[in-house]
């Protein structure tokens, strides 16, 4: 089973499989929680782990916005749908820019994927070493270990006049680690079914201790229950000056 696909070989799916995640009212809520916790006076904002670039589309009308994401086919997508943002790969542990920002944001759980806690806490020295006194972090986290619920099967489908696709998904829990098993048909107009297999690992870090890291990177933390989806909360930091 491969690795990651839907972000390889599906990324020009991805935004029909995610039909129903609304970026729009996300960012309004992305909005009022920078306006409120953000002590910098700058506009920079920089999209960890980007995507297609969903967000960046309704934030950069109030935003100086770059998106980095590892996969060049997920930049591909997001530099063809999102227009005056600047795409670039990086990966969110080590990049280096070569400049600060006011915002940096690392959202639907794209945390998970450092796996360990060596590589969370690297993360998250380099989100807080990039940005500006006063600027804010903002990540959406992963599911911690009680609230992961494994074994149970998951589906959801997408249906228009010319695609169809159905994903459906099993879990366990390795060690810190849940596995997620994806399945993908894809049914398009005039070309045979296809189906693709996927294998996701993302790390099931503690929201005490992923605090307590921020808090020794340098950030004034704090934890919001309701986040941006009601199941995953929002991690926020505040770099101190």
């Amino acid at each position: 089973m491969k690795k990651q696909i839907m972000y390889k070989k599906l990324a020009k799916y991805y935004d029909l499989i995610y039909f129903d995640k609304d970026y729009k009212t996300e960012s309004k809520i992305i909005k009022k929680l920078i306006q409120k916790y953000k002590k910098s006076r700058g506009k920079e904002l920089l999209d960890v782990a980007c995507g297609t670039g969903h967000h960046l589309e309704y934030l950069k009308s109030d935003f100086s916005c770059i998106g980095i994401d590892i996969n060049n086919e997920m930049l591909n997508e997001a530099k063809q749908k999102v227009k005056k943002v600047i795409f670039k790969k990086a990966d969110m542990v080590n990049f280096d820019l070569h400049k600060r920002f006011d915002v940096i944001m690392c959202l639907f759980s794209s945390i998970g994927y450092v796996r360990t806690y060596k590589y969370l806490s690297k993360a998250i020295q380099n989100f807080s070493r990039c940005l500006k006194a006063g600027g804010i972090l903002l990540i959406e986290p992963w599911y911690n270990n009680p609230a992961f619920k494994p074994g149970f099967p998951f589906m959801s489908t997408y249906s228009s006049k010319n695609i169809k696709i159905a994903r459906q998904s099993t879990s366990k829990v390795i060690g810190s680690l849940s596995v997620l098993r994806m399945h993908y048909l894809i049914a398009e107009k005039d070309k045979e079914v296809k189906h693709y297999s996927d294998e996701h690992e993302l790390g099931l870090f503690d929201t005490s201790k992923t605090l307590k890291i921020m808090e020794h990177a340098g950030l004034r933390s704090k934890f919001f229950k309701n986040g941006l989806r009601t199941d995953r909360g929002l991690l926020i930091g505040v770099k101190r000056k």
